[in-house]
């Protein structure tokens, strides 16, 4: 693994691994929580040991970073880590909105426009910083430049790779939905990590071979978030009208969320530990990101994230035809043995 990224995740291990607290929902996406009660989470989250946090301009137009900013400020920087994005700068509405009209319950007095220039990066970190009201950020993301148009990863990474040559931040890389190119960018050598949202999970492989493989070929970490599937995969059993990839599941993909609860059933484990555990089987993964928006939440996440996985298991969905045989590597049929450092 790149030897920045190690280093930095050493302050967030756990003996299960990295955990990590996505702060989309506490940017208020689909359902509105207040202050009081982001503070309560994430004063959960640092209780129950999570120490790694990932946040964006995008997150309700700036509310996220400015809620995990309110309590990762009065901590030492050396017990945590935190990660935001750029590429969409935060602008005034000319004809503001009532609610934002991306996904988060937000006024929508403010709008995203896409810019990787190195002027707009240093921009987008610079008014990310005041928000957060921190000095660094240890990861910088270009946020989803597939959305923006051709070459803008490339032209994203060489401004962020000037701020990492500069000591401005440890890390840099890519965090998207979008699995297609990363490969090219993990082997030219010019990410230290990715982070790729619902392209590899129980229902969903398709990064295995065109981030994953190259990711761990080339020592680059990878940080996988959606790990639920956005809902499907986040309860016992999977329910009709619950949301796969942001939409409502089709009945194909519930019948399959359905067979893999009961396979995880016969070997008492909930489908949820199991969709937490099943990402870091690959040794290109070395984190996941969860987003919490509630002190429950916390709990429930950090109980599943520390559920003892039996390898019969994994097996077991292999032979039934539900996972790939390769998204279990010889040697790596359970989690990763325990580690030490912080964030226990």
């Amino acid at each position: 693994m790149n030897g920045a990224v190690e280093k930095l995740l050493q302050r967030a291990r756990t003996p299960y691994g990295v955990l990590g607290l996505g702060g989309a929902p506490l940017g208020n996406l689909g359902t509105a929580v207040d202050d009081e009660q982001a503070g309560r989470t994430l004063r959960r989250a640092w209780e129950r040991g999570v120490r790694y946090f990932d946040t964006a301009p995008h997150y309700g137009l700036g509310l996220s970073e400015r809620r995990l900013g309110a309590e990762l400020r009065h901590r030492s920087p050396d017990e945590f880590v935190i990660s935001t994005k750029v590429g969409r700068l935060l602008v005034p509405r000319a004809r503001p909105l009532d609610r934002d009209d991306d996904g988060f319950v937000v006024p929508g007095d403010l709008e995203r426009r896409w810019d990787f220039t190195p002027a707009g990066v240093e921009r987008s970190l610079r008014e990310s910083l005041e928000r957060l009201g921190l000095d660094r950020v240890d990861i910088l993301y270009a946020h989803d430049p597939d959305q923006a148009w051709d070459g803008a990863a490339r032209e994203a990474l060489a401004s962020l790779a000037r701020l990492r040559e500069a000591g401005v931040v440890a890390a840099i890389g890519v965090g998207t939905n979008a699995a297609a190119g990363l490969g090219t960018l993990i082997g030219e050598g010019l990410v230290d990590v990715i982070m790729i949202a619902n392209r590899y999970s129980l229902l969903d492989h398709s990064a295995l071979e065109t981030v994953l493989t190259p990711a761990r070929d080339a020592g680059v970490a990878v940080v996988v978030a959606g790990v639920f599937a956005t809902g499907l995969l986040s309860t016992v059993q999977p329910a009709p009208g619950a949301t796969y990839d942001y939409r409502p599941a089709d009945g194909a993909v519930v019948r399959r969320a359905r067979r893999i609860a009961a396979i995880c059933a016969d070997h008492g484990v909930d489908l949820p530990a199991a969709a937490l555990a099943f990402p870091l089987l690959h040794p290109a993964v070395t984190a996941v990101a969860v987003g919490m928006r509630s002190s429950r939440e916390v709990d429930e996440d950090v109980q599943r994230f520390t559920t003892d996985i039996p390898a019969a298991l994994w097996r077991d969905l292999v032979a039934d035809g539900l996972l790939p045989a390769a998204t279990v590597p010889p040697g790596r049929s359970e989690p990763p043995p325990p580690c030490g450092g912080g964030g226990s």
